[in-house]
């Protein structure tokens, strides 16, 4: 009789038990009586009849991820691999439609997924669809909520993670990018080659201008100290001419007193005899005096062409005898 009892005890502290449930945070659970929907039971210690009441399940609160890998096409007859998160969460407060009316919600919202991405990629070219990947998740996320609020999910956020085009269409797009910046690169170099030649043809006519500038200059004063030495000379009752041969004679030895100070000139001068000045001296005089009787003689020719014919009146006879001509 005792054990008997002592079972019951046992039993009964069992059954007692089962009448107390706790829920954890964000969650829920469902309870059926007899099978049928009861009630929904939120955070915390809960109690429930024994035997006619049970735990039909458990909702999870918590914002869920659900990854979804597409494959579809482009415009341009790409195919690629594009990897879709949706972030969502059931609403609270519908947690009997959550749980009641969808069986399986990740298949749900997976074939949404498809049917949107699979609608607006085909729209696309492959450049645009890496541009535009934002639109084509705004797109996802929109069709999502319209659909699933009518279920009790509330769609956070969808993200395109990853588009993977096939493996031959990306070495081609990189070939594309090498060859473009290759272009841009040569570009560059040309118009960098075409400065320095450009500064180097402006640094050039700047050299040659200045130094044209410093012969044209170094004339003027050879010339200025020619006249000079001219006018010293006549002062003392050696004529232009004489003054003239003297200084170019002494810029003759000049000049070969600069030849010989350099132990290492390979020049040679002809002729270089003792009599080469004087001949030289001797031959301008020369050429000088025979320049001067040129002058003069060209100066009496014109003279005489410059005088004025004399127009001689008619004869007295010729006269005669064009008058009877005139008169008839």
């Amino acid at each position: 009789m005792n054990t008997a009892l002592i079972i019951l005890l046992v039993f009964g502290f069992f059954i007692f038990m089962s009448s107390f449930f706790t829920v954890k945070q964000q969650s829920s659970v469902v309870i059926e009586r007899f099978g049928k929907f009861l009630s929904v039971r939120n955070s915390g210690l809960q109690l429930k009849i024994p035997i006619v009441d049970r735990i039909a399940g458990r909702v999870n609160l918590k914002i869920q991820q659900l990854d979804v890998i597409i494959e579809t096409k482009t415009k341009d007859n790409v195919f690629i691999k594009m990897k879709v998160s949706v972030q969502f969460k059931v609403i609270q407060e519908k947690v009997y439609d959550a749980f009641y009316k969808l069986e399986y919600p990740h298949d749900q919202i997976t074939a949404y997924v498809f049917d949107v991405v699979r609608a607006e990629v085909p729209k696309l070219k492959l450049d645009d669809v890496f541009e535009r990947k934002d639109d084509i998740a705004i797109a996802v996320k929109r069709e999502l909520n319209e659909a699933m609020t009518t279920y009790g999910y509330d769609i956070i956020n969808t993200l395109v993670t990853d588009i993977d085009p096939d493996i031959q269409v990306k070495n081609a797009m990189n070939r594309i990018n090498a060859a473009d910046r290759e272009k841009t690169a040569a570009e560059f170099e040309a118009e960098s080659s075409r400065i320095r030649i450009v500064a180097k043809a402006k640094a050039e006519a700047e050299s040659k201008r200045l130094q044209g500038q410093g012969i044209a200059d170094q004339r003027r004063e050879i010339a200025r100290g020619l006249v000079e030495s001219v006018e010293v000379l006549n002062s003392v009752g050696i004529n232009s001419q004489e003054a003239s041969a003297l200084i170019v004679v002494t810029q003759h030895y000049d000049t070969l007193q600069a030849i010989g100070a350099d132990a290492n000139s390979n020049l040679i001068l002809l002729p270089n005899s003792p009599q080469a000045g004087s001949d030289m001296l001797n031959n301008m005089v020369a050429s000088f005096s025979a320049s001067n009787q040129v002058g003069e003689m060209m100066k009496k020719n014109n003279k005489k062409l410059e005088k004025p014919k004399k127009i001689e009146p008619l004869q007295s006879g010729y006269e005669d005898d064009i008058q009877p001509e005139i008169k008839e």
